[in-house]
């Protein structure tokens, strides 16, 4: 058995399918960024154990909550308000803590958008660090989200995926949401063009080369258009349907706002160094 972490803002319309999916648990710990719904008594109700923080970054949460809450069990499954857990995930999480053969585990998820899996524009398997042993792993921020920072025993990896439903609110949610979070990627593109390319990680599988393919990515020049027709083309997003091409134009929108950011971000600073220089 496992315990698992929710982190939750503003979650009372998501949060309940997301508790029942992990009702077998039974240590289900919400912590919550100072919600101003009813996401706290949704929790509470289930039978969830609530508690509250006000919201920095995404890896400072998490690492608060393995530092400050005292888990029922010494390995915690993290997952979103906007996703939903499965026997069979549950069954492959448990045979890995049974092996205990590492700190941490890949988790793989599924993009579910307009009723549908989009497999191939969401560049499936895409895993994240989901699954880990409280002492042993910390977070760190990277652009809007986090990525694992130590590991003790390294990172395995299990292959059976959760279903990520990150258009439950609508597509103007999620154009709200990733207009702040572009902002937060863009002050890290600024720093992934100035540092150097691994070039022998793009030859490698797994995380590293995906890094650096970002770190590529964000020195080309009309990256919005590059990210369209690499998922829609070399992905082969077209065999998602409709849902895939909406998909893949979304991302493109999402490119397109961190350049424009990056753009604005360095003109000012050339303004600001030419009126420093006058």
């Amino acid at each position: 058995m496992f315990s698992v972490l929710i982190l939750t803002k503003n979650e009372e319309k998501n949060l309940p399918s997301c508790l029942e999916s992990v009702a077998w648990c039974d240590d289900v710990v919400v912590l919550d960024s100072l919600s101003e719904d009813e996401t706290r008594e949704v929790a509470r109700k289930s039978g969830a154990r609530v508690f509250e923080r006000p919201f920095d970054d995404f890896g400072a949460q998490r690492n608060y909550a393995l530092d400050e809450i005292p888990f029922k069990h010494p390995w915690v499954f993290h997952l979103d308000a906007d996703e939903h857990f499965n026997d069979d995930l549950r069954e492959e999480c448990e045979r890995a803590i049974r092996e205990d053969r590492h700190s941490a585990f890949f988790v793989p998820n599924r993009i579910i958008f307009l009723g549908r899996w989009i497999r191939r524009s969401t560049q499936y398997p895409y895993p994240q660090v989901r699954l880990l042993k409280v002492g042993e792993v910390r977070f760190q921020k990277s652009g809007h989200g986090q990525r694992e920072g130590e590991a003790k025993r390294g990172i395995g990896s299990i292959g059976t995926p959760y279903d990520h439903y990150n258009f439950s609110k609508g597509i103007t949610d999620w154009v709200a949401k990733h207009n702040r979070y572009s902002s937060e990627e863009a002050a890290e593109a600024s720093d992934l063009i100035t540092g150097p390319i691994p070039l022998g990680d793009l030859f490698r599988g797994g995380m590293a080369r995906k890094r650096a393919m970002k770190r590529l990515h964000a020195r080309m020049p009309g990256r919005w258009l590059l990210k369209f027709c690499y998922l829609y083309l070399w992905k082969r997003g077209f065999l998602d349907g409709y849902p895939g091409f909406v998909y893949c134009l979304l991302q493109g929108f999402y490119d397109f706002l961190i350049t424009a950011k990056v753009t604005e971000g360095e003109s000012e600073k050339e303004s600001l160094g030419s009126r420093g220089g006058g």
